[in-house]
C-alpha cells in the first residue's frame, strides 16, 4: 500500500498545499513549529479520519476558514483508489472513489498506516485510555465494522450515565428504560470485547518473537486483556459474553445508580503488559517498557498485513531521536524495501545513511513544503 500524492486546503497551518511521494521513504525536514507533524498527521487523518492528537475537529482547521479538507489517492492491490476528506463544523464528509461514503466506518481501512510518535513510547507506562485508544483504532482499520459499534456503544453509554444520574426520582419509566438501555450496551459490549479479544491474540503473535529478538532472547512479552468483568476472558462466543455482563449489572445495579455512572463496560477495560512474567507497567526499566512498546507498534505493522494482504504506509513521528541505536536499527529494519515510510526529524544527522540513499527529502519552513530531491 502507497500514498502516490495529497493534496491539503485551509489544514492547520496549510492554505494550499500538493505534494507526490516516493514509494520507498519520504522525510520531512525543518525546525519546530513549522508544520512536519501537522503533515503527517494530515495523512493519519486522511486514512482514520481521526486525529492523534486532538478529538476536537475544529483544530484541524486553518484559523478563520470554515472547512478543511485532505485529498489523497493511494495504490492498494495494484488500484489506485482516490481518497477524500473534508472537514468541517458540521463533521465530516468522506469520500471513496469519488463517491460520498454513507458512514465513516464504511471509509476508514480503505487506507492503513501505522504512526509511531514519542507519545507512543508510553503506551506501556501510560493511562488506560491511551491503551484503549490504541486498541481501537488499530482494530478499526482491519475490522470497520468495529468503529460503528464503538460508536454505537459511546452513545448508549452516555445515555444510560445521563439515566443513572436521575435515578434518583425512581420512576417506572425511568426503571424500564434504563433495563432496555442496559439490554443494548450488553449487546455492542459483546462485539467489541470479542473484536479485542482476537486482536490481542493476534498481537501476541507478532509481538513475542519481535521482543526476543530485540532483547536478544532474554525477554518474554505477554498482552493480556484487562476486563471489568473478568469472567468474558474465559468466554469463548458472545453470548457467554453478554450472559457474564448480565450478570455483573445485575449485582452492580444499585451501587451504579447510587454513583450515577457505569461501572463496568469496555469503556473501562485495559492492556497488560508482562515481561518475564513480571508487569512491566509496575516493576519494569524503562529500557523494557520501551522495547515493549516498540515491539507492540512493530507487531502492527505485521499483523495489518496479515489481515488485510499489504503492509501499512508507516509514520515516525520525531521518534528516532528518542530511540537508542538497538531499538533504531531493529525500527528501521522492519521497514527495508516493503513499507512506505514517512519521517519528520529536525536533522538528518541522526538517521541512517541506507535510509537517506532511499530517501525523497522535503523541506518544511513556516508551512511552505520544497522537495530538494528535484
Amino acid at each position: 500500500m502507497k500514498l502516490e500524492s495529497i493534496e491539503l486546503a485551509h489544514y492547520r497551518n496549510y492554505d494550499s498545499l500538493q505534494l507526490s511521494f516516493s514509494s520507498s521513504v519520504n522525510v520531512f525536514l525543518g525546525e519546530n513549529a513549522q508544520g512536519k507533524t501537522n503533515l503527517l498527521e494530515a495523512i493519519y487523518v486522511l486514512a482514520i479520519a481521526k486525529s492523534p492528537r486532538t478529538s476536537h475537529d475544529k483544530d484541524l482547521i486553518q484559523w478563520d476558514q470554515d472547512y478543511g479538507k485532505i485529498k489523497g489517492r493511494i495504490s492498494k492491490h495494484g488500484q489506485l483508489i482516490p481518497l477524500e476528506l473534508i472537514i468541517s463544523g458540521k463533521g465530516k464528509k468522506a469520500k471513496a472513489n469519488h463517491l460520498e461514503q454513507r458512514r465513516l466506518s464504511d471509509y476508514v481501512g480503505l487506507c492503513n498506516v501505522v504512526m509511531f510518535a514519542p507519545e507512543d513510547l508510553n503506551l506501556v507506562k501510560g493511562s488506560p485510555a491511551v491503551r484503549r485508544r490504541f486498541m481501537d483504532m488499530e482494530i478499526g482499520q482491519i475490522a470497520p465494522v468495529y468503529m460503528h459499534h464503538l460508536a454505537e456503544y459511546q452513545k448508549v453509554l452516555q445515555q444510560r450515565n445521563a439515566l443513572l444520574r436521575k435515578a434518583f426520582a425512581n420512576s417506572e419509566g425511568d426503571s424500564s428504560f434504563l433495563d432496555i438501555l442496559t439490554e443494548r450496551l450488553i449487546s455492542l459490549a459483546a462485539e467489541i470485547i470479542n473484536r479485542r479479544l482476537v486482536f490481542v491474540r493476534q498481537l501476541n503473535e507478532w509481538a513475542v518473537p519481535i521482543q526476543q529478538e530485540i532483547s536478544n532472547g532474554r525477554e518474554h512479552l505477554s498482552i493480556v486483556y484487562q476486563s471489568s468483568v473478568p469472567e468474558v476472558l474465559d468466554s469463548g462466543d458472545s453470548s457467554k459474553i453478554e450472559e457474564a455482563y448480565q450478570n455483573s449489572y445485575q449485582r452492580l445495579k444499585k451501587r451504579e445508580i447510587d454513583r450515577g455512572t457505569t461501572l463496568i463496560g469496555p469503556h473501562r477495560d485495559d492492556l497488560g503488559f508482562l515481561v518475564n512474567e513480571r508487569d512491566v507497567q509496575a516493576f519494569g526499566s524503562q529500557g523494557q517498557q520501551r522495547t515493549s512498546a516498540l515491539s507492540v507498534k512493530l507487531a502492527e505493522i505485521e499483523l495489518i498485513k496479515h489481515e488485510v494482504g499489504e503492509y501499512p504506509i508507516l509514520l515516525l513521528d520525531d521518534v528516532l531521536s528518542e530511540l537508542d541505536d538497538i531499538r533504531k536499527t531493529h525500527l528501521l529494519g522492519v521497514f527495508q524495501e516493503k513499507v512506505q515510510t514517512f519521517v519528520t526529524t529536525t536533522s538528518v544527522d541522526g538517521l541512517d545513511r541506507s535510509l537517506l540513499d532511499r530517501a525523497t527529502l522535503f523541506e518544511i519552513n513556516q508551512g511552505k513544503v520544497e522537495c530538494t530531491n528535484e
